[in-house]
């Protein structure tokens, strides 16, 4: 399968503080990949690394023939690479179309966009004219992510998109997540929730100490579920 995405042995720091260790990870094209490790592991500080938003110091993040690591943070959503972080980082005074506009202005979009992202999420063409801050904790992470497919990414990063939802919204979510494989988008996902990422999952890193000490297939997990409780402390 060919690779979407590929971060080979990075290091990065903040401050002085060595985060990221020799960090190696593959995403293949149409599959979703998850990152779990416990709190401070580096997860998040990957995916900063891939959107330019932390100084590669050592090894090198490419796209295809485009080396991410060597761009300027500005440029990596031109390069087709999307970012939903965690908190969802929404402008709460604009409105669900206003919202939706700077992601489209970003890479020159229009109508046809807009209109399939509204297709993927279609509670927010209900809530067109509402400010994004009285939406409800659900609402907002569909808008966080429908901002970022306006982009039309072929690799999407998403930083804990189920944090603090109900069931019923977190489905929602995975099944966006999911359903994201049949429009050619690579994602991956770190996650907390490993109930949420084995129904979605196509394989699953396992990151310590700013390191990928494991790669598996998600059937791989759902068969030994101690590996889980190896790496993030939790059954």
């Amino acid at each position: 399968m060919a690779t979407a995405l590929k971060l080979d042995a990075i290091d990065c720091f903040y401050g002085e503080v060595q985060v990221l260790r020799g960090l190696s990870l593959e995403l293949r094209q149409g599959e979703v990949h998850c990152l779990l490790g416990r709190n401070g592991a580096g997860k998040t500080t990957a995916l900063k690394a891939v959107m330019g938003l932390l100084p590669v110091r050592a090894g090198k993040i490419l796209k295809g023939e485009t080396e991410l690591s060597r761009l300027p943070a500005h440029q990596v959503p031109k390069a087709g690479v999307a970012y939903v972080p965690q908190g969802r980082r929404l402008f709460a005074e604009l409105t669900v179309a206003e919202n939706l506009e700077i992601g489209l202005m970003t890479r020159n979009k229009g109508e046809a966009t807009h209109e399939h992202v509204l297709g993927l999420f279609p509670v927010l063409r209900e809530r067109l004219k509402q400010r994004s801050g009285t939406l409800s904790g659900g609402e907002q992470q569909m808008l966080a992510m429908a901002r970022a497919l306006c982009l039309e990414p072929d690799v999407l990063l998403l930083d804990e998109p189920t944090e603090g939802l109900m069931p019923s919204m977190i489905a929602r979510i995975r099944e966006t997540v999911a359903g994201l494989r049949e429009h050619g988008v690579s994602t991956i996902l770190v996650e907390q929730r490993v109930d949420a990422v084995l129904p979605v999952a196509d394989r699953v890193s396992f990151i310590e100490n700013g390191q990928n000490r494991e790669t598996v297939e998600v059937e791989r997990l759902r068969e030994d579920p101690e590996m889980v409780h190896r790496y993030v402390g939790v059954g």
